[in-house]
């Protein structure tokens, strides 16, 4: 059987892949977990370094091709994949810098009677077999994070990208095979769900990846292996918090960015400002002002400002939550409609009502919603409200209020004076609650993907 991989813009037919089976992921696994019960086999720290340096420099040297294979598949614009192919180059950098990093510590032994005459120290092991399943928004970086790290800390890994952008997953792999990672160190699935399943719940996966709706990935969790470790990525509504005394000159290109960045297909875009009263309605009508100039079309062109969504099915979804949350009384200020069957304007909501799906779930669209308030600790108490929390962000001059927001609000991440989906790819990055379970960021994640082994050495001469 084949997949078929479409452009999200026109949907026309990019490329046919072959989707594997059981069979095809029993191998793999086999083949994986062979490699790790053979300490011999491991890949010596030095070789990993060798390898992803030269990663690095194969990825560089087919930057435009990674770019315009991303964009097509992904339905990010054209320029913003190629930001996107440089934060991947830099995400390989960055594991095989790491890679010194992974070390153990001295263990102090002597602090009682019991354990006088012994020195401790703990080392670094690869956890075992890693199972990443990825997400259609970032086709290239997400991969990095998932499958590279895992190399780095010599871990063999088994990726399952989307279905609707394996691609540049599998040109990601093939490079790492050209750069010199032996046979089976990393291996591509391109199966159905089922199959998926499958590898999840098998006791030899050490460590699941996952990217993608809370919904799918808490069902996984529930079905891991016993002993099986897990990192989960989901998503948020971004609360951002908006104080009269903010500077819009500086805020609001912030604020349309995070908004409308990927057609707000991220798990961290701007979804939900609270304003205060007094410049909420300027708030609303200058973003929305802006929000109408942003260039909508093909991903490919160098014009192009918001690209498509991954699918008809998102637009529909996206359409049907507009109309409802205008219906129930929120003003549409710009957008509203969609301009073809995988393209919606970007569209601004004043003061949607709470109970309405743009208020209480993630949209994952063009769409961003503006609410006002006075009391800004009632702001800060609806944006914690949800179970849901991963960035969010408080925009102020005064460093008292920032401070106190900070603290209040329930969130993985805030950023002051800056939108919500800021990230660069060496801190830290995850939801909390609903949102995941884990630590993202490249260093982060490779320390997840090992485990402490303690040794303890018994002498009379110590």
């Amino acid at each position: 059987m084949k997949l078929k991989v479409f452009s999200p813009y026109d949907l026309s037919l990019i490329k046919e892949v072959p989707l594997m089976g059981k069979e095809q992921a029993e191998k793999a696994l086999k083949t994986a977990y062979a490699l790790f019960q053979n300490q011999a086999l491991w890949i010596p720290a030095h070789e990993r370094i060798a390898i992803l340096e030269r990663t690095a420099e194969l990825m560089n040297e087919r930057m435009e091709e990674l770019a315009i294979t991303a964009a097509q598949e992904g339905g990010k614009p054209y320029l913003d994949s190629k930001v996107e192919v440089l934060r991947a180059i830099n995400g390989v950098k960055l594991a095989a810098e790491h890679i010194g990093q992974l070390k153990g510590e001295q263990i102090p032994m002597g602090l009682t009677k019991a354990s006088e005459n012994r020195i401790a120290f703990t080392t670094k092991e690869p956890i075992g077999v890693v199972l990443s399943i990825s997400a259609f928004n970032h086709p290239l970086n997400l991969i990095v994070h998932q499958v590279v790290t895992a190399v780095a800390a010599g871990c063999p890994v088994i990726v399952k990208p989307a279905n609707s952008t394996p691609l540049s997953c599998i040109s990601l792999v093939n490079i790492l095979i050209e750069a010199g990672l032996p046979e089976g160190w990393c291996q591509v699935m391109i199966c159905d769900h089922k199959v998926a399943e499958g590898l999840v719940k098998d006791k030899r996966i050490n460590y699941l990846s996952f990217i993608g709706s809370s919904k799918v990935g808490w069902y996984l969790k529930s079905i891991l292996a016993s002993g099986t470790r897990c990192a989960l990525e989901h998503g948020g509504v971004a609360p951002v918090i908006v104080e009269k005394d903010a500077d819009f000159k500086e805020m609001l290109p912030l604020v349309l960015k995070g908004a409308f960045y990927h057609a707000g297909q991220v798990c961290v875009s701007v979804q939900k400002v609270f304003a205060h009263h007094s410049i909420c309605e300027e708030l609303a009508n200058q973003l929305a002002k802006l929000a109408s100039k942003l260039v909508v079309g093909n991903q490919l062109d160098a014009k192009t400002e918001v690209g498509p969504l991954i699918s008809p099915q998102e637009v529909d979804r996206v359409e049907e939550w507009v109309n409802e949350a205008v219906k129930a009384g929120a003003k549409l200020l710009v957008g509203g409609k969609r301009i073809s069957d995988t393209c919606y304007q970007p569209t601004v909501l004043l003061n949607p009502p709470q109970h309405v799906k743009v208020s209480t779930l993630e949209i994952f669209g063009p769409v961003i919603c503006i609410y006002s308030f006075k009391n800004r600790d009632k702001a800060i108490a609806i944006a914690n409200s949800l179970d849901v929390h991963f960035q969010a962000a408080v925009f102020t001059k005064n460093i008292d209020v920032a401070l106190d927001t900070v603290k209040k609000l329930n969130a993985s991440a805030i950023m002051v004076n800056d939108h919500t989906a800021f990230r660069v790819d060496w801190m830290p990055f995850g939801g909390r609650d609903a949102s995941g379970i884990g630590v993202g960021g490249i260093p982060f994640t490779m320390d997840e993907m090992t485990r402490d082994k303690l040794m303890v050495i018994k002498s009379s001469v110590l």
